[in-house]
């Protein structure tokens, strides 16, 4: 589709104007080039809503307040941004209050998490089955890219073949079939920079879901240690 909205712009139909239209979109061609190797270089996890980490090239305005890590491809931090901080957060942050309010806070999130994963799991089956199911849905995705991947390599060696016809016949290649080669070339970076962050999410998810069975494990053993007890205790003492 880009690439016959930029035929239509450049009008492949009429010679005589396709050069001075062309020319006008080196520059956007370039600014798109420098900002794929830009985003190459860098990618964002963040936390959402479902508090499952993710790994994009970029980070939706409603969680950035939450605080996110900048990391490279190969998954090393470059920089973490802290979540943001209210005014009384800020006000309190160096007394003995903050630190028994961060505390409190903390206890908070933890008991939020417990009672998350309490409602939507009832055994460490269920989480391993909900991994599994966000694990084929990773792969599907990966493979679509591939796909997809494989579509725009087949269609820029088409091109390719034109401009080498061209020129083995002593002909000048069209700067329309330069343009396409170009603009599939990006596409190939785009495809190639998507496939390596599903990968990344794989195993950002795999921690998330394995951080979530530890957590459960841990208040299945309470569970289990308060029934005991229970069961140790005298008619007469559980009344009290």
């Amino acid at each position: 589709m880009v690439i016959n909205n930029l035929k239509t712009i450049i009008g492949s139909n009429n010679p005589s104007s396709a050069t001075p239209r062309f020319v006008s979109w080196v520059p956007v061609v370039l600014i798109v080039f420098c900002l794929n190797l830009q985003a190459a270089n860098q990618l964002y996890r963040y936390v959402n809503d479902e508090g499952v980490s993710v790994i994009n090239f970029k980070i939706p305005p409603e969680f950035v307040h939450k605080g996110y890590d900048i990391i490279n491809p190969d998954g090393s931090l470059i920089r973490k941004i802290p979540r943001e901080l209210s005014k009384e957060e800020l006000s309190l942050r160096n007394t003995d209050e903050s630190r028994a309010r961060f505390a409190e806070e903390e206890e908070k999130r933890l008991r939020a998490w417990d009672n998350s994963l309490m409602l939507r799991y009832s055994s460490i089956e269920d989480i391993e089955a909900a991994q599994e199911r966000a694990m084929r849905d990773l792969k599907v995705r990966i493979s679509i890219l591939k796909s997809n991947l494989s579509t725009i390599k087949s269609q820029i060696e088409r091109e390719q073949l034109k401009a080498a016809n061209i020129e083995r016949s002593g002909g000048q290649v069209p700067e329309e079939i330069s343009a396409n080669i170009d603009i599939l070339r990006l596409e190939i970076e785009d495809t190639e920079q998507s496939i390596t962050a599903r990968r990344d999410e794989i195993e950002s998810v795999n921690t998330t879901f394995m951080r979530d069975m530890n957590r459960f494990a841990t208040l299945q053993d309470r569970v289990n240690m308060r029934r005991q007890q229970y069961r140790g205790t005298t008619p007469e003492k559980r009344r009290y």
